[in-house]
């Protein structure tokens, strides 16, 4: 447990260290079968911000609040958020979109995108490899609308056609959360299979948000709600 009474899920230790004081946090960590997962300082210096006061780089931190991998099924049985990225072609946008929904805290990430693996592994890179710290599944949009659904989540999507904005949609419970191509949005069948379709408002004269902007916004405001 950690000192505020959360469970810890991983700890991320400096890799090559030769502290004594890490080497038992590593035994104590075995011996209550908590993964440990060396990672380089910058790692550890980089999410360690806002955290740990100071300029020295921890010998270690714990994650607590997450659960970092599971299969399709424990994400749908464990609830919360999850985004579904629908045909989406750069990976550059598949990983700013993981990053982002690591970051504010949702659930899972599903992607549905005809990606090579070298370029799913690009994705990740881009993530700034933030796929670590949650689960990030490659799947058909179909199975998992239609699996969602039968799981109680609520379906939302984000297009330019929705009829409320995201400050005035409820964000909070069991949701996926579906955002489409950069080209081509959300394809009409999966508007149709959707609970409520959120629009961000727009002024300018060029009427289109790039994905990760869409993205941003709307987990952002989930992450408002549900704190």
């Amino acid at each position: 447990m950690a000192d505020g009474g959360e469970e810890v899920n991983l700890i991320l230790a400096r890799r090559d260290s030769d502290s004594s004081e890490l080497a038992k946090v590593v035994t104590t960590a075995n011996e209550l079968d908590v993964e440990v997962l060396e990672v380089s300082d910058n790692d550890i210096s980089r999410m360690a911000v806002g955290v740990v006061v100071g300029t020295e780089i921890p010998e270690a931190l714990a994650l607590v609040g997450r659960i970092r991998s599971g299969s399709f099924e424990e994400v749908l049985g464990r609830g919360g958020l999850v985004w579904l990225l629908h045909g989406v072609t750069y990976t550059g946008n598949a990983g700013f979109s993981i990053r982002t929904a690591e970051i504010s805290g949702a659930d899972a990430v599903i992607i549905d995108g005809a990606f090579s693996h070298d370029e799913r592994r690009n994705a990740e890179r881009q993530s700034v490899r933030a796929h670590r710290f949650i689960p990030t599944l490659w799947m058909d949009s179909a199975k998992v609308v239609a699996a969602a659904k039968e799981a109680g989540f609520k379906i939302i999507a984000i297009e330019d056609v929705g009829g409320v904005e995201p400050w005035d949609c409820d964000l909070t419970g069991n949701i996926l959360c579906i955002v489409g191509s950069e080209r081509h949005g959300i394809p009409e069948w999966l508007l149709e299979s959707s609970d409520e379709i959120v629009k961000l408002p727009m002024v300018g004269f060029v009427p289109s948000y790039n994905l990760q902007v869409a993205v941003s916004v709307v987990a952002l405001e989930a992450l408002r709600q549900r704190r």
